[in-house]
């Protein structure tokens, strides 16, 4: 055990002495605002005094890891091998006071974070798991959930329940997603949900209210499914909430004037509350795509980004710190408390948002 682990025992051993039952210690702002927020950074190893490890010291409520360096595809980012990995999420959530969301894209195919020749198990892609029998996609989810888990990964930001369009760039023609048919979506990404459950990480259905029928990458620029869309791909969502096989929803970048005429859906509250909450009765955790893909970023400040996803009904805003120059917890905290103190962000707003989290991350 290293100093700054026995640094932590001693000060939640104090804590615990002192603390009266039931009593939840005073949490501050900041503190709160910083639980709402999973982040990107570089390094492959923990140091006490290095900027990750003084944002989850500060309350910082996720990490999101990735293999490859997108400045310099030749360096790592985050994952080398097995051991490596397990060293470095063990000593992440030794420094965070609650527990802390460790995250990957893991979805199977293309998009897998946990590569073969790093050494780690690899799967189909989803598209390709749904022309199999049920038996075999349980078989394949479970060993990814066991793989995460091992690894000491918690929340995986998969499955993508998006429909199945032929000529989609990012979805379609990544494989990503299970069919064209609602029915068939559900029912393999619940196997997946369940098969997680089981190993405990938590899951996050993508991209509400449906990426599928896009014909252009988010990741690249503004998307506008406005003549594409139906609401047949909102089946898929409805269908998982209902049967209670939803820890997470994630939003999509993408502009649908039939049902918000100014935004897209991750800035949306049409969308994420009229829709989604009001509507289709969701009561879970609401988590932002990246806000640094060129949908958003190149569109909205800083200021109006978080703003509006926050006022939307999100509750997790994520920057991968992949497609845009870094951010920091505290400037994206700086801005958020800005917001809050002239009344563009209620704190009851915060503290909804807040008390989502904090619940959600009770079933760790």
């Amino acid at each position: 055990m290293n100093f700054h682990q026995l640094f932590m025992l001693s000060v939640l051993s104090v804590s615990v002495l002192f603390a009266q039952p039931g009593e939840e210690k005073n949490v501050t702002l900041d503190r709160k605002i910083a639980s709402l927020i999973v982040l990107g950074f570089h390094g492959t190893a923990i140091t006490p005094k290095g900027t990750i490890a003084r944002d989850i010291e500060k309350g910082l409520g996720g990490v999101i890891l990735f293999d490859q360096d997108p400045l310099n595809k030749m360096q790592r980012k985050n994952i080398i091998n097995a051991k490596q990995l397990r060293t470095l999420n063990a000593d992440l959530q030794s420094i965070s006071e609650e527990k802390l969301l460790i995250c990957v894209d893991e979805e199977g195919g293309k998009v897998a974070r946990l590569k073969a020749k790093d050494g780690f198990e690899t799967f189909p892609a989803a598209e390709d798991v749904a022309k199999g029998n049920v038996k075999k996609a349980q078989g394949y989810y479970g060993a990814m959930a066991r793989m995460l888990s091992d690894n000491g990964i918690n929340t995986n930001f998969a499955p993508s329940v998006d429909l199945l369009f032929d000529y989609n760039p990012i979805i379609a023609g990544k494989k990503r997603a299970f069919s064209s048919d609602p029915k068939v979506v559900s029912r393999y990404a619940s196997i997946f949900v369940e098969e997680h459950r089981k190993n405990r990480v938590l899951t996050v259905i993508k991209h509400f209210p449906g990426h599928g029928s896009s014909k252009a990458d988010s990741h690249k620029g503004f998307t506008d499914v406005t003549n594409t869309w139906s609401d047949k791909e909102l089946e898929p969502f409805m269908q998982m909430i209902e049967a209670q096989k939803v820890d997470m929803i994630m939003t999509a970048h993408i502009f649908n004037r039939n049902l918000d005429e100014k935004y897209p859906a991750t800035l949306s509250n049409e969308v994420n509350t009229g829709l989604l909450r009001s509507k289709m009765h969701y009561e879970g955790v609401i988590i932002t795509d990246d806000l640094q893909m060129a949908a958003i970023h190149k569109h909205y400040t800083l200021e109006d980004t978080v703003t509006l996803a926050l006022n939307s009904g999100v509750d997790i805003l994520l920057f991968a710190n992949q497609l845009a120059e870094p951010l920091g917890l505290d400037a994206i905290v700086k801005v958020v408390k800005a917001q809050v103190r002239t009344g563009k962000i209620s704190e009851e707003r915060i503290e909804e948002a807040y008390g989502r989290v904090k619940k959600l991350k009770e079933r760790l």
